[in-house]
C-alpha cells in the first residue's frame, strides 16, 4: 500500500497544493519527505512510546482519531471548503509532543524536498488529517480491534520498499528529530 499514491488518487495532493498555493509537484515532494516521519509518529504513538510531553489521556491512536472525525478528517482536507486544521494540529500534539519536533521535521523535510520549511509547516497539519483519516477509515472497514497497529505497519513497511528503491527520507528520521529535540527522553 503507498500511502503517497493513495493521496495523490484521493486528491490529497491537490488539496494541498490547492490550500497552500504551491504547484502539485511541490505538494507532492513535501509530502513525500514529511510521511516517513508522521507515519512513524503514529506508529510509536500507537505502540504506546508517544514522546513525552504530548498529550496525556484520550485512549489509544483509534480512539484520537475517531475523536476528530476518523475518516471525515480526510474529507475535510479534500472538500471544498477550508480545512480546520485545528484537528490536524491535535494529531501532530498526540504524535510529536511539541511544537519544536514539528518544526524539525519540516526542517529536515525541506532538504530532502527542496520545498521551503514554512510551507512545510502549513502542509504538516493537513497531511496528519489526510494520513489520519485513511488510517481511521481503514481501521474501521478492517472492524478495529488492533487492527490499527498492522495497517501502520503496511504502510510503513510499503514506505521502506520505496526507500530501498531510491525515493523517499530516512525511516530513523523522527527519532533522530525526537532525541535531539527532546534530550532524548522517549
Amino acid at each position: 500500500m503507498d500511502l503517497a499514491s493513495i493521496l495523490r488518487d484521493t486528491g490529497g495532493i491537490a488539496a494541498i497544493a490547492g490550500q497552500l498555493g504551491i504547484t502539485p509537484q511541490q505538494a507532492e515532494a513535501g509530502a513525500g519527505a514529511l510521511l516517513p516521519s508522521l507515519i512513524h509518529g503514529f506508529q510509536l504513538h500507537e505502540q504506546g512510546a508517544a514522546p513525552a510531553g504530548s498529550p496525556s489521556g484520550g485512549g489509544g491512536l483509534a480512539d484520537i482519531l475517531a475523536s476528530l472525525g476518523g475518516g471525515q478528517l480526510a474529507d475535510n482536507v479534500v472538500a471544498p471548503e477550508p480545512t480546520d486544521t485545528g484537528k490536524g494540529d491535535t494529531i501532530l500534539g498526540h504524535i510529536f509532543g511539541s511544537k519544536d519536533v514539528s518544526r524539525s521535521v519540516a526542517g529536515e523535510a525541506a532538504q530532502q524536498s527542496g520545498v521551503d520549511a514554512a510551507t512545510l509547516r502549513k502542509m504538516l497539519p493537513i497531511l496528519a488529517m489526510l494520513v489520519g483519516g485513511y488510517l481511521s477509515s481503514r481501521n474501521s472497514a478492517n472492524g478495529g480491534g488492533g487492527g490499527l497497529s498492522s495497517i501502520i505497519g503496511s504502510v510503513l513497511g510499503s514506505m521502506a520498499g520505496n526507500q530501498a528503491g531510491g525515493g523517499g527520507i530516512g525511516g530513523g528520521l523522527l527519532g533522530s528529530i525526537l532525541g535531539s529535540v527532546l534530550g532524548g527522553k522517549l
